[in-house]
């Protein structure tokens, strides 16, 4: 994190950004994003907040609210402990489970570009690109470094208070529950009696057809939209019991393309400035994350020879569904510009 805190600090001192947004611009444009999108994105590497906040340089609306929507499919500095935790735990280290993470980020960002720029809501001509381009220069070492520190020094705070108040929160939560009709307290208590098992256990029905539906993943995903590092909190308090590499490479992706954070959604929220959007957002980006998740997890099971029928059936509906959009016409969206609805 700190070499990437440190490159963002030069790219921006030395003037490149300006000209990485404008050489990007013909290349986001085809999948209806501005290249000032690339900036937010960007930034949001390291953290969704900041990203987000960036995107208020977009001038076009439109432009805007896909960048703020999108923005957070990028993995940022809170996902990287779930990604290497993953990793690590279920995958023995293998090279390609973090690069992979990054690639669904990006194809979640193009594949959310083109679908909604082809509804009516975003469809529309591009704004052009204009951006005053500052020269070449080297950046002073002292501003870098005071740069790369406070974002550095911002994370680590941030990220070690949240994990360790998240696992004292998680270990009262697994250790209170009911036994023989009495709430108490029992270091040994089973987790479906427990406070935190019985959140776990009303919500893990929706996470069944992901491959995991059992109550610790789920926990571990509710807490994740409070703050992504509590999903490592979760597991390091707990275990890895009943999942299986399919189901936490599915796990994984939902996690990663899910509704970020409560401080990104704060950000949202203030960025859209508009109640009825920024619940958009978050069902787009939840509702996304369950398909992409149901079809990883479907046709893993499908190439396995352990196939759902009812689960196979609806992700290859939604599969198709999504290749339709993605291959469908911009004129046929853009006939409805007129009539987009108002969610204002």
């Amino acid at each position: 994190m700190i070499i990437l805190f440190l490159i963002l600090a030069f790219l921006e001192g030395c003037g490149y950004m300006a000209r990485a947004a404008f050489v990007l611009d013909r290349v986001f444009r085809k999948f209806g994003l501005s290249g000032k999108s690339f900036i937010p994105m960007l930034i949001g590497t390291g953290c969704s907040v900041p990203g987000i906040m960036a995107s208020r340089t977009i001038e076009n609306e439109r432009d805007r609210r896909m960048t703020i929507m999108t923005t957070s499919f990028i993995p940022c500095g809170a996902k990287l402990p779930i990604i290497a935790m993953i990793a690590t735990a279920l995958f023995d280290g293998a090279w390609w489970v973090a690069p992979s993470a990054y690639f669904v980020g990006i194809a979640a960002v193009i594949v959310s570009g083109i679908i909604l720029k082809k509804t009516s809501m975003f469809a529309g001509e591009p704004a052009p690109f204009v951006m005053e381009m500052p020269p070449y220069h080297w950046p002073r070492f002292s501003n870098v470094m005071r740069s790369m520190w406070e974002r550095a020094s911002s994370f680590i705070k941030r990220a070690g208070t949240i994990i360790l108040l998240a696992s004292i929160v998680i270990w009262a939560g697994s250790s209170f529950g009911m036994v023989d009709g009495q709430f108490m307290f029992s270091t040994d208590l089973e987790l479906e009696s427990s406070v935190l098992g019985i959140i776990g256990g009303a919500v893990a029905w929706l996470f069944r057809p992901l491959g995991f539906g059992n109550i610790k993943a789920a926990v571990a995903t509710v807490m994740g939209l409070v703050a992504k590092e509590e999903v490592v909190a979760v597991f390091g308090v707990l275990d890895f019991e009943g999942l299986t590499q399919l189901a936490a490479y599915s796990f994984l992706v939902f996690n990663l393309l899910c509704a970020p954070c409560f401080a990104a959604i704060g950000a949202i929220k203030r960025e859209m400035n508009n109640r009825k959007w920024t619940w958009f957002a978050i069902g787009y980006q939840t509702l996304f994350a369950y398909a992409i998740s149901l079809i990883v997890y479907q046709f893993g099971l499908a190439f396995t020879g352990q196939i759902q029928i009812l689960g196979f059936v609806i992700s290859v509906v939604l599969l198709i569904a999504l290749l339709y959009m993605l291959f469908k016409p911009y004129k046929e969206a853009t006939r409805f510009t007129k009539k987009a609805p108002n969610l204002s």
